[in-house]
């Protein structure tokens, strides 16, 4: 499952959301892999970050409380 979303204030950048299985060899744990690319390449992102899956509703809260 992948999603991408436009990046605000770019011309062709993009936010790129995938989940990844066994990022790091087998028995790693999933992965919610968040990527920025401002060129568009959303499977070559410039910038990007693991964040464990037992770690997503704690981030998400956080990431909520911004707003």
């Amino acid at each position: 499952m992948s999603q991408t979303i436009p990046l605000s204030g770019t011309k062709n950048g993009v936010i790129s959301v995938t989940k990844i299985n066994e990022p790091y060899g087998a028995g790693s744990g999933t992965v919610a892999s968040i990527g920025i690319s401002l060129n568009g390449e959303a499977d070559n992102p410039e910038w990007k970050v693991h964040i464990p899956l037992d770690n997503l509703d704690a981030v998400i809260k956080a990431l909520e409380a911004l707003k």
